[in-house]
């Protein structure tokens, strides 16, 4: 007769079976040409910072491929290569001045009125709808003053936006490891943002890894403030690489809680790749994230 610690034994290894199985079986690498088998819920798109590597028009082709419907972060010059392949720039860049020095503070805001104010319309003139933008660093910013600053710069662009029906996307990143002192580091500060300008063509990009990491929480936070998110980005906590099982994020109950808040925008792919074939592991991240 089996001893009662052995019976444990029995059904947590059973357990452990069902479970691992069940988890690898949605880090299953998709097939060679199988764009037909995702299910449509999800519009994927991709970086294209995160893979230098790869010349455009080949990481386009693949992108075709695995049926991604655009490029994130791709300069006018490129957009050409994107229309030959049918794919969309799906967050357009070029207007800001830099990462760290944004719309927080008033003395950028000569530059960026103008920066913007023309990127919108070469934006629209091309088709795309996104076009990123950032806070800036604190440099001894109290939250307030940030908010107050934001919203006077950005009203003066948003009647551009909204005649040309661009939307301005400002990202969510981390300041505890990756992008110390930047000011719209929390969902909390960003959704003010977005509340004060009063415009559906004002949104937050929630970048899910750099959201894990200065605020956690992230499928309720998703759900709570759904109507503010225009966009997201995906990688890998701790490290942004692969969203596999090495990293402790479940990507594809994230994806069905944006799914459910009937997101309708792009989820594209942010991680640095460490397998060498680094095609394979942005396939593979599709279907992670295609539920």
């Amino acid at each position: 007769m089996k001893s009662r610690r052995e019976a444990i034994k029995g059904i947590i290894a059973g357990s452990a079976a069902v479970s691992t199985s069940g988890m690898l079986s949605s880090f299953t690498p998709m097939k060679e040409n199988s764009r037909s088998a995702l299910k449509g819920n999800i519009n994927h798109s991709v970086c294209r910072w995160c893979f230098p590597d790869i010349p455009l028009d080949k990481l386009c082709e693949e992108a075709k491929r695995m049926g991604l419907k655009g490029i994130d972060l791709v300069g006018p010059k490129d957009w050409p290569i994107l229309k030959k392949y049918g794919l969309t720039s799906s967050m357009c860049n070029g207007a800001e001045i830099n990462l760290v020095d944004g719309w927080n503070n008033k003395a950028n805001h000569a530059v960026l009125i103008k920066n913007y104010s023309e990127m919108i319309e070469r934006v629209a003139k091309a088709g795309y709808k996104n076009l990123i933008c950032f806070s800036g660093n604190r440099r001894g910013m109290d939250d307030e003053t940030g908010l107050v600053n934001c919203t006077e710069g950005l009203k003066q662009i948003l009647p551009i936006a909204e005649k040309n029906k661009v939307i301005l996307v400002m990202e969510l990143l981390n300041s505890k490891v990756n992008h110390k002192d930047y000011m719209c580091d929390k969902s909390i500060w960003g959704v003010e943002l977005c509340k004060r300008l009063g415009s559906e063509n004002f949104k937050l990009l929630y970048d899910i890894y750099h959201m894990q990491i200065d605020e956690g929480d992230v499928i309720r936070t998703i759900k709570a403030n759904s109507q503010y998110y225009g966009h997201y980005h995906t990688a890998g906590v701790p490290g942004r690489h692969e969203i596999d099982e090495t990293q402790e994020l479940y990507y594809p109950a994230i994806m069905k809680a944006i799914v459910a808040t009937g997101f309708k925008g792009h989820v594209a792919q942010e991680f640095i790749p460490l397998n060498p074939d680094k095609l394979a592991s942005l396939q593979k991240a599709i279907l992670i994230c295609d539920v």
